[in-house]
């Protein structure tokens, strides 16, 4: 079974929980260290020789274009992550579609690739954005990750498929959710991100084996390059909470990735939902 891991980049002061502290006109005063740590990710991917799928914000890749030519010569894919961080359910239909087209110009610029994966910011598409997936579709692209179905305090659809799934009834397009595990009746976050880095690893490894072994299906694993820098900026200003979440246990994550890295089978995205599509129409054509 391989499983695919991916990277949301972003600077450590793009996250959301410091959304209403740091104000988007001073995002060109901040120190910009998402270059230094993505380049520390491909790094990590080198040694374990895996391919994975990079979710870039437009505004980054503005600003460090070298860096998103380098991850597409190692040979990862490159998806999107919205221009500027903004939640989805922040916009109308209009300004999702034009967000889209902005961002998707300015990667596939860039980087010289096809773009056809998309990750909303904090996992936005929601019940509140029944439109989002049709939006998407209509602008090409081919998947989204941007479904978390657990219920959390900043985001999630506790009610949508924990598996991927066609979100449109005219449409090949996959809504690819991020992992989460089954314990008796509990749905629980198990796909990364502050979850993995916060909780004991043997959760983690026994979360991905029973989605691959009790399951039989993939897991969909995302960090950010911001987890792996424990020297950062600290935002004093920002809630106890938000701060908690953001900087507790930044020093062991990137052994905990390298470990996790070692202990599973990897693919990028594109090539897991390939596969999906072929299952899906194989069988289709069997009914």
């Amino acid at each position: 079974m391989r499983n695919t891991i991916s990277v949301d980049i972003e600077d450590w002061f793009q996250v959301g929980a410091f959304e209403t502290v740091i104000d988007r006109n001073d995002w060109d005063d901040m120190e910009l260290r998402v270059e230094r740590n993505s380049d520390a990710v491909l790094a990590l991917f080198a040694r374990h020789n895996i391919k994975a799928t990079f979710f870039i914000l437009g505004w980054v890749a503005e600003r460090v274009p070298k860096l998103i030519r380098r991850i597409v010569d190692a040979g990862h894919e490159i998806a999107s992550h919205g221009y500027a961080h903004d939640r989805v359910f922040t916009f109308t239909v209009q300004q999702f579609a034009q967000d889209l087209k902005k961002s998707r110009a300015i990667l596939e610029d860039i980087s010289g690739v096809r773009v056809s994966g998309y990750r909303a910011p904090s996992f936005s598409i929601d019940p509140r954005t029944p439109w989002a997936h049709e939006i998407l579709a209509e602008h090409g692209y081919e998947y989204s990750s941007s479904v978390a179905p657990i219920k959390h305090d900043h985001y999630g659809w506790p009610d949508a498929p924990r598996f991927a799934y066609e979100p449109l009834s005219d449409s090949d397009f996959l809504e690819i959710p991020v992992t989460t595990a089954q314990l008796g009746p509990k749905r629980l976050a198990a796909g990364g991100g502050g979850f993995f880095r916060l909780l004991p690893y043997a959760f983690s490894h026994w979360a991905i084996k029973q989605v691959n072994q009790d399951a039989g299906q993939p897991a969909i694993i995302y960090f950010h390059p911001w987890e792996i820098d424990p020297k950062q900026p600290r935002v004093e200003s920002a809630p106890l909470k938000s701060k908690l979440r953001h900087y507790s246990r930044l020093s062991v994550m990137e052994n905990k990735l390298d470990r996790l890295i070692g202990d599973f089978e990897w693919e990028r995205m594109d090539a897991m939902v390939a596969r999906e599509k072929s299952n899906r129409k194989h069988m289709k054509s069997a009914a």
